[in-house]
């Protein structure tokens, strides 16, 4: 699975260490393997955003192995699924296909829509992103382990 938003050192890597962690919790991590990326290049080897890294410690999460990677096109092949933070990062991709949608399609409050950038605000924005990966993240799991469960990809 491969979750793509623009720079991969705010969104995607939250979403990335939050559905890791919630994998392991649910037995399901050596069976999904997890990747982030952004469509911009320009953040590729640096750390999560101080911001992000922030808010996710103080949540009891561990982002400190997180380092910023670019997408391309050999990630479609590579992922049985790939998901998009916003809809400008689902076009980048391409837009949606069989294997290409919207992170936020399986949130249980808002489906489809967008997980806001925070990079430019202040760290409130980064409490909100993550209340959003979180919710959804469990619905994500949720469906994964039923695909696992019933033989198909995940």
């Amino acid at each position: 699975m491969a979750l793509v938003c623009l720079g991969n050192i705010c969104r995607s890597p939250m979403a990335h260490v939050v559905l890791e962690e919630r994998l392991a919790e649910a037995g399901v991590d050596d069976r999904v393997v997890v990747h982030s990326s952004g469509t911009g290049g320009w953040h590729v080897g640096d750390p999560m955003d101080s911001r992000a890294a922030a808010t996710l410690t103080e949540a009891g999460y561990d982002p400190s192995n997180h380092r910023a990677r670019a997408y391309d096109e050999s990630w479609l092949a590579a992922h049985d699924v790939v998901l998009a933070m916003d809809v400008d990062n689902l076009a980048d991709l391409g837009g949606r296909s069989e294997r290409v949608g919207m992170f936020r399609d399986l949130d249980p409050v808002d489906p489809g829509g967008d997980v806001p950038d925070p990079y430019y605000g202040g760290r409130d924005g980064f409490a909100v992103v993550l209340t959003m990966v979180e919710r959804t993240v469990d619905v994500l799991v949720a469906e994964l382990i039923s695909q696992l469960d019933s033989g198909s990809s995940a």
